[in-house]
């Protein structure tokens, strides 16, 4: 049967959701914890890559498997064999030709920012800090100017190869509840370090250093020196995927 899964991991200790060589994975712990409890050799497919220190709140994945165990107790199962920052929520049957990654109609990221003179220890592996004021406002407009369909190349790592960088985000809000402030982003697909990118860009637009207006020419310059810095990994996290 094809099980879909719905997961949630704190990947601070992690190289990232796809399997290396020379690194532990998210992915190479979730095979090895089903493996070891069905006797199969499993492949499992994420909906995305996640990097480096990137967090999940709704990642999805699905593998086959000829398991006998009930699915509404694999979660338990696959659990006990899972460390702590690795948690799977949910698991259902799915149709033969569900694919996590390309069955998904868009999906949604977050990004943290910890506005306040001082560091959080609390937060630090899940925000990005920074201490200086920041104009809300001139984020929310700038904000606004990346929704619809664009040609996202500027807002690409440079050095990535896709057949397009032509993306449709949705919905890009811009909120700020005490000293935390956070981006969230819909979008049907997304480049590489895009929401970083993103995220590093409004910041400097709330510091003053790129006006709101520049967004639009930010994005016809398809160049990536145009567009702000690449934010740490740690404040991103992928909260749901729709299909």
């Amino acid at each position: 049967m094809n099980v879909k899964i719905l997961l949630e991991y704190d990947g601070t200790a992690y190289c990232g959701w796809q399997r290396q060589k020379n690194a532990l994975s998210i992915q190479e712990v979730l095979e090895t914890a089903i493996s070891s409890i069905t006797g199969e050799k499993i492949h499992v497919i994420g909906s995305g890559r996640t990097d480096r220190g990137v967090h999940a709140l709704g990642q999805v994945a699905n593998f086959k498997t000829n398991t006998r165990i009930p699915i509404e107790k694999l979660p338990y199962a696959i659990n006990s064999k899972l460390p702590e920052d690795i948690v799977v929520k949910h698991a259902e049957k799915v149709a033969e030709n569900f694919h996590a990654r390309f069955s998904a109609k868009s999906k949604i990221y977050t990004y943290t920012i910890y506005n306040s003179k001082f560091p959080s220890p609390l937060l630090r592996r899940y925000s990005y800090f920074c201490p200086r004021p920041l104009d809300i406002e001139a984020m929310k407009r700038a904000a606004e100017k990346l929704v619809g369909i664009h040609d996202f190349k500027a807002f690409m790592a440079s050095g990535s190869e896709v057949k397009s960088t032509v993306r449709h985000i949705q919905r890009l809000e811009v909120e700020r509840n005490g000293d935390i402030v956070r981006l969230e982003v819909q979008a049907d697909g997304f480049l590489y370090n895009m929401v970083r990118i993103i995220a590093g860009t409004l910041l400097d637009v709330g510091i003053g250093k790129i006006d709101a207006d520049d967004m639009t020419s930010i994005l016809k310059s398809k160049d990536r020196s145009c567009a702000g810095k690449t934010l740490a990994p740690q404040g991103l996290c992928l909260v749901k995927v729709i299909y």
